[in-house]
Order: C-alpha cells, then sequence, then structure tokens
C-alpha cells in the first residue's frame, strides 16, 4: 500500500543483525534507535519533504550510504517498494511456416504365404 506521507529526515540503521531503511521527521529519531538497541545508525537531513521511495532514491548516491550493508539494504527496500516499470528482454519468436507436405498413400502389404520347408535362417 503506497503512502503521500513524506520525510524530511532518512537512513539506515541495523537492529538484531538486519539492516533496513528507517525515515523519520526529526533526527531525534537517531535517540530512539540507539535506546531500542539498533547499530550502525546513519541518518540524513533531506533537501526537502520526500515520499519514503523518493528519499531511499536519493540517499542511494550518499558518500554515507555506500558501505555494502547500507547499499544492501537500500536495494531490498527499492525491490519491494519501487514500481518502475523494469525493462523487459523478450526474444522474437518466429513464426512457424507450414511446409506442405505431399501425401503418399501406401499401397496395401501384400500377404506372403511362408511354408515351413523354405531354408530359414532361424
Amino acid at each position: 500500500m503506497a503512502t503521500d506521507k513524506l520525510f524530511t529526515v532518512a537512513g539506515v540503521s541495523t537492529l538484531d543483525g538486519e539492516t533496513k531503511v528507517r525515515f523519520a521527521n526529526d533526527t531525534l529519531r537517531l535517540k530512539v534507535l540507539m535506546k531500542h538497541g539498533h547499530t550502525d545508525p546513519i541518518l540524513v537531513e533531506l533537501p526537502e519533504a520526500m515520499t519514503k521511495l523518493a528519499a531511499v532514491k536519493f540517499i542511494k548516491g550518499l558518500d554515507e550510504f555506500a558501505g555494502v550493508q547500507a547499499q544492501s539494504a537500500i536495494a531490498d527496500y527499492l525491490d519491494r517498494k519501487d514500481e518502475a516499470p523494469k525493462a523487459k528482454v523478450s526474444k522474437p519468436v518466429a513464426k512457424a511456416t507450414k511446409t506442405p507436405v505431399a501425401k503418399t498413400t501406401k499401397a496395401p502389404a501384400k500377404a506372403v504365404k511362408v511354408t515351413e520347408d523354405e531354408d530359414a535362417p532361424f
């Protein structure tokens, strides 16, 4: 469910070994995160109020978030929330052309009379 709510602060923090993207409207959120056991919090003030998706796209390119854990959290968020149409690579399928097949009519097999007197290899 998309929301129109705007945020002025965005970043990442780690809780129980899992790094996630965080949003707030005040940098005091940093104290709250630390109080609740979050480690390695990185929060930055955004240049203007932004939606969550816009904020994540903005912080993705900042030096503060160049670390592997931060980039991984940002990529995970974008994978789940970015609804931009992804380029679809598809191979053109060649239409099969029908090759006319000549109909052959087989003559009925002739019955061959086999006698026991013939020299059979068996």
